[in-house]
């Protein structure tokens, strides 16, 4: 054995059993060909998933049309992580680690905006990998441990590379920041030869290629806030945190929504749903919140740029000692202009400000980020990175937030986590409920004593666009049992549609339900808004659209039918409880310039007699040039910060303004343009 020279297999096997001294060791008695594993020169550089290094764009150039990246790579985990990049996810080049092939790939944008990448096969976590990947203006090659594992063709067609290098880092994707260690980063521009590659990794720290070396690092040169250049007269990189990287902080130009649709329908409604959708959608709880600590409202809704490209998410306030709005901040551009990837917010008990940043599906990250100062909107930190949709997230005094969410699994499953009290360690993620094919939900805290969650469900057999049925179920332990509204114990998760949960059964009558909103009355019986229809499809043939209210009076279940009805499933507004008598629905319930688009005319609805009566008393919004919807109400709303919204137009793309109105009805506009830090609302539909 000890004479043989042993293949690279064999030599990948056993020195996995040891550490690099003692294989070189026995390489050297055995005669064994050390180029089976060379190994890295020093003891790496540790990434924590949580930082980052960064070179200026003003301080390194790299050739697009030939370069090549080097680096030795031990990781912890096997989830996706960068390596080296430049530029937003497929935009520049990266060479990372993707867990869904899985392989590392060396990637290069191309032929704007299309990218390819070579690729090769991951090594275990905690094992040293060395890799390089070069591009020679035609082809992507990639090697590992010395060896080529892959060639791409790839032809370019640009002549620069406009971006800041990241090492352990893309700036769109903080969920994928390098997690373990780097060790001997290089980056030539041109593109290294077979033979240079072979050099490079069986001799790091002799015979090294340096012509056209133009950047170096390893942890001889760990500095206190940067890695130091090993190349005289190369760059350094500089220690980063998340906060950079997703671009939080920065002031908004003023109040601006996204306008987003979903589902083309080729007739004269153009989409099942569109418009104005910066406050969307119902089952994002909450989107503002009044804090008597300072007086003020704060809110967040979906922003956007002056080409509706992207989604912005801000946020800001309303003073009630002043009257005026704040100047609005980006915390983070979601690199979408998906809506339901809109923010929500809450309050801790500190004045601490949350925002839980959605995603729509899996296939993007989510975040939780907050505030670095109680009641200052200025400044955020990452607290959490993973993935969640429509987010629905309450704090518990004492114990921290119960998070209600849904998550992709595949289809829309209920599911709950929860935190410590101050929001820096997070649970697993519990199943509640996964009827048929899912569900979607509205859920609320009644005074801190439990969660109540009202959810319809997605049919088989029928597709998503169709949702039937009304179910209601609470937690008074923080989510550990769950019970039905007359205190029957669950078993979860939920699994059956016939189940002591339900409250109506609509399957059989072939309606449709769309979950609105949720309160509770003084006692804790909840009231459950929902929108009632024949079909998804927008326009009159599947109405009537009615607007029911479902309360629960201690012993069972009154169907309320409000009289209200409006021209899409999409119109959505609110209810507020203000006594056990008299009861609030603020929302578009009336046709707008664009009819049976989803939203029109908000107006104000008042029962005095719980739900006997409901008598239309104030025409809030009227003669407006494009529909408003989605009226969202705040948590311990303030009377003169009652409800707020956007509006958009209901068929093209469109300017999306934002909203408020006061207790009584009257309206405000916020601001698209603000020069300083406070501005005055502009009162608008007198």
């Amino acid at each position: 054995m000890y004479g043989a020279r042993l293949d690279e297999r064999w030599c990948e096997e056993f020195k996995k059993s040891m550490d690099i001294s003692q294989f070189k060791l026995i390489a050297c008695m055995t005669g064994l060909a050390i180029a089976a594993f060379a190994g890295p020169p020093g003891g790496g550089i540790f990434f924590d998933a949580h930082t980052y290094y960064e070179v200026p764009q003003s301080e390194i150039n790299i050739d697009p049309t030939g370069f090549s990246l080097s680096c030795w790579v031990k990781t912890t985990v096997s989830t996706s992580q960068i390596f080296l990049n430049m530029g937003a996810a497929g935009t520049g080049f990266t060479l990372y680690l993707y867990d869904a092939d899985p392989a590392v790939r060396m990637l290069v944008e191309h032929n704007p905006p299309v990218y390819t990448s070579a690729k090769a096969l991951p090594t275990p976590p905690n094992t040293w990998t060395h890799y390089i990947g070069t591009y020679d203006g035609s082809s992507i090659k990639i090697y590992t441990n010395g060896a080529l594992r892959a060639t791409t063709l790839a032809a370019i067609n640009r002549t620069t590379f406009p971006y800041a290098l990241q090492i352990g880092a893309v700036p769109d994707k903080p969920d994928r920041m390098m997690n373990g260690w780097m060790e001997d980063i290089r980056i030539w521009n041109r593109p290294i030869s077979a033979g240079e590659v072979a050099s490079v990794y069986q001799a790091v720290t002799t015979g090294v290629v340096t012509n056209d070396l133009i950047a170096c690092w390893n942890s001889n040169g760990i500095g206190e806030s940067s890695l130091i250049s090993q190349l005289e007269g190369g760059p350094d990189a500089y220690w980063h945190d998340p906060e950079e990287l997703l671009q939080m902080g920065t002031p908004g130009a003023g109040f601006n929504g996204i306008w987003y649709y979903n589902q083309r329908s080729g007739d004269q409604y153009v989409y099942k749903y569109s418009g104005g959708l910066g406050t969307y959608c119902a089952k994002h709880i909450p989107m503002a919140w009044y804090s008597a600590q300072s007086n003020r409202t704060y809110f967040c809704y979906g922003g956007t740029d002056n080409n509706n490209s992207t989604l912005f998410h801000m946020v800001s306030y309303f003073d009630h000692n002043t009257g005026k709005v704040a100047r609005p901040t980006c915390i983070m551009d979601k690199h979408t202009d998906d809506a339901h990837d809109n923010p929500v917010i809450n309050l801790d008990t500190n004045g601490y400000i949350w925002i839980f940043h959605s995603s729509h599906g899996v296939g993007r990250p989510s975040y939780i980020t907050r505030s670095v100062n109680p009641h200052d909107i200025r400044r955020f930190r990452l607290m959490y990175t993973g993935n969640f949709s429509y987010p629905q997230p309450f704090y518990y005094p004492g114990k921290g937030f119960m998070f209600m969410h849904t998550w992709y699994s595949p289809e829309r499953g209920m599911f709950l986590m929860t935190s410590n009290p101050d929001g820096t360690e997070w649970s697993g993620r519990k199943m509640i409920s996964y009827i048929e094919r899912g569900h979607y939900q509205v859920s609320r805290m009644w005074q801190g004593i439990k969660t109540g969650t009202a959810f319809n469900m997605h049919p088989n057999g029928l597709g998503l666009n169709y949702r039937t049925n009304l179910y209601y179920m609470e937690s008074d332990d923080f989510g550990e049992t769950w019970k039905s509204v007359d205190g029957k114990v669950l078993e979860t998760p939920l699994t059956e549609a016939e189940s002591p949960a339900l409250v109506a059964e609509y399957k059989s009558k072939g309606l449709n339900v769309y979950m609105k909103d949720m309160q509770f009355d003084s006692k804790g019986n909840p009231l459950i808004l929902v929108v009632t229809s024949k079909g998804y499809e927008a326009g009159p043939a599947n109405g009537p659209r009615e607007w029911m209210l479902f309360h629960w009076n201690g012993k069972s279940w009154d169907a309320i039918n409000t009289g209200i009805k409006s021209g899409n499933n999409y119109d959505t507004g609110s209810v507020y409880v203000e006594s056990d008598t008299a009861w609030r629905i603020i929302g578009p319930t009336r046709l707008g310039p664009q009819p049976y688009n989803p939203g029109g005319e908000i107006s104000m609805w008042l029962t005095q007699d719980a739900g006997s009566n409901w008598p239309e008393i104030r025409k809030i919004t009227d003669g407006s040039e494009r529909n408003h919807t989605y009226v969202r109400a705040p948590i311990n709303a303030h009377p003169d910060f009652y409800g707020y919204w956007a509006d958009g137009h209901g068929r093209k793309p469109s300017k999306s303004c934002l909203y408020f109105c006061n207790q009584r009805g009257e309206a405000f506009r916020l601001p698209d343009k603000m020069e300083g830090a406070m501005a005055r609302p502009e009162p608008v539909f007198r």
